[in-house]
């Protein structure tokens, strides 16, 4: 594969000879200014962080930022806390860039509901969250279901705590 990418490079670079070399090598340039300003400047860089304020950049998000500072989490959960995984940090930031990219697609193209509802797969990584910093208050709850085969569900009964109501 990098032997490939390498004869391909290398043949397309050749077409290039003398002054037209230069106006290549100054118009990659000039793009992969462009748009590493575009995105500095779009704030990009700041969601690789844990600030919650980052995730109201959207207006869409505005009111779920409000509640979380009104709720009980706000001193001790950010919204990473909570909606990213603990176990591994890649999957983490696989799942910051796959929320991303729907928050923004839906953002910039103002296509998302009123109210807006956690995915499924999201909302096992909220409840993991739960267990992650609760699981020694939750044990006995989770370990002695009067239902056989109920599976407990912490944000089913406490959905408000993260984003007070």
């Amino acid at each position: 594969m990098v032997r490939l990418i390498t004869s391909l490079w290398r043949g397309f670079t050749r077409a290039f000879v003398g002054w037209s070399r230069i106006a290549l090598a100054g118009l990659m340039g000039v793009l992969l200014g462009v748009g590493v300003f575009t995105l500095q400047y779009s704030g990009v860089t700041s969601y690789f962080g844990d600030n919650p304020a980052t995730c109201a950049n959207c207006h869409a998000m505005q009111e779920e930022y409000e509640a979380w500072q009104r709720g009980s989490h706000h001193d001790v959960a950010t919204c990473n806390s909570c909606h990213t995984p603990h176990d591994n940090i890649v999957y983490k930031y696989i799942n910051k860039a796959d929320n991303g990219f729907w928050h923004s697609l839906k953002f910039t193209f103002q296509n998302y509901p009123e109210n807006i509802q956690i995915r499924e797969h999201n909302r096992e990584i909220t409840e993991a969250a739960c267990l992650y910093c609760h699981s020694d208050f939750v044990d006995q709850a989770t370990n002695s279901s009067t239902r056989k085969g109920e599976t407990v569900s912490c944000i089913r009964c406490h959905d408000g705590v993260g984003h007070k109501r």
